[in-house]
């Protein structure tokens, strides 16, 4: 019969390799405009979704809509522009 203990310390045993390394989090920096624009549009999204959606709402979800778009093309340029590549 095998213990948890065992299966826990085979799992655990590689903890300090399992921590972010810099550029990854480095990467989670340049893309956090885009989860926030996200966030936002997602927000108005539920907003439109728990009532009759008026003129107001759709005006808030095109802007968020927007926004997203721009800040997926502000990482793209800036992921182009860093790795070499034509923006």
């Amino acid at each position: 019969m095998n213990h948890i203990v065992t299966v826990q310390d085979a799992v655990t045993a590689f903890a300090d390799f399992i921590e972010p390394t810099a550029a990854e989090l480095n990467a989670i920096e340049q893309e956090m405009p885009v989860v926030l624009a996200e966030v936002v549009l997602l927000d108005a999204q539920i907003t439109a979704m728990d009532r009759t959606p008026n003129e107001v709402d759709a005006r808030r979800i095109r802007r968020a809509r927007n926004r997203v778009l721009a800040a997926r093309r502000d990482l793209a340029n800036r992921t182009s522009a860093t790795a070499g590549g034509a923006a």
